[in-house]
């Protein structure tokens, strides 16, 4: 399928594009919808900002989009305009009216009603993605659930391309956080073993129906091939990662003594340390993704060894 097919089949729908204050109300009102604050629905209303999102996914008439939480429809139009592809997962089932409404002259866009958190996401790829060369997750998340998703996609390593996602501005900066800084964590450790994340663009509250409490920032997470370390054991490397994260104020000694070391064997975790380069006084917001590769070898050589 071409763009320019693509294009001619949505000409009509292109002209009923949604992502105005004035179109988005008219349309809530006219099915009579309330949002739920518990399902986090903020309604984006400002077209450049798609634009962006949209842009940054890297698209064409040969890829496809996964998009999750459509809500009115106002991103899955303009992801149906250059994807070959779409498929929008909405929990909400009152919104299903209206995205059939929104979607109409877009064939290629299917919505399907269910939790992304539970749904079989390969086999959904494999019904609806067969045809596609790749496929980029990209999305509007709801800000309570942001960081099971993203996680979620990453651990099942879905054959995508790209994750584009419009996130709480706070946890964008924590996913692009570069070690010694305040917002470096566990999570940032977690995503960029798997991505390359950038931050696209800031979206200020103002853009929202409602609008959010927080500002948001539109982040890419360009699914790396291969991880940037190697790691024997995944599970035990963010083990490793998350205990020394737990109390940031502690050094990464008194942090992993407490998770692996009982009193009377912790003496030989600073001997561990050493061997792995790494000073006991150090914080865990201090080490780079590939100290604690080597971290993790080491402890796991030696409590193995314990064993």
């Amino acid at each position: 399928m071409t763009r320019d097919h693509i294009h001619g089949q949505t000409e009509r729908a292109v002209l009923e594009d949604i992502a105005t204050p004035k179109r988005t109300n008219d349309l809530l009102k006219r099915h009579g919808f309330v949002l739920k604050k518990s399902l986090g629905q903020n309604f984006l209303i400002d077209p450049n900002i798609l634009n962006k999102i949209v842009s940054a996914a890297n698209l064409d008439a040969a890829k496809g989009a996964l998009e999750i939480g459509p809500g009115i429809g106002a991103l899955t139009q303009q992801l149906a305009k250059v994807a070959k592809r779409v498929v929008a997962v909405e929990i909400d089932q009152r919104l299903l009216p209206l995205l059939q409404e929104t979607l109409e002259g877009y064939p290629h866009a299917a919505v399907i009603h269910g939790d992304v958190l539970k749904i079989d996401l390969k086999k959904l790829f494999d019904e609806h993605f067969h045809e596609v060369a790749r496929v980029s997750v990209v999305a509007n998340l709801p800000y309570y659930i942001t960081t099971p998703i993203i996680m979620m996609l990453l651990e099942q390593k879905l054959p995508l391309e790209n994750i584009v996602v419009m996130i709480q501005k706070e946890v964008a900066e924590r996913m692009a956080a570069k070690p010694g800084g305040k917002e470096y964590g566990s999570l940032s450790i977690a995503v960029q073993y798997y991505c390359e994340p950038e931050i696209v663009t800031v979206v200020p509250r103002t853009v929202f129906i409602p609008q959010p409490n927080v500002d948001s920032a539109v982040i890419k997470l360009k699914v790396r091939e291969r991880p940037p370390v190697d790691v024997e054991d995944e599970s035990f490397f963010f083990d490793v990662v998350h205990a020394s994260f737990v109390q940031r104020r502690k050094t990464i000694y008194n942090n992993l003594a407490s998770k692996f070391f009982s009193k009377e064997t912790k003496s030989e975790l600073e001997h561990i340390l050493h061997a792995a380069g790494i000073e006991p006084s150090r914080r865990g917001e201090t080490l780079s993704i590939e100290e604690y590769a080597v971290l993790s070898r080491h402890l796991s050589q030696a409590l193995r060894g314990n064993g």
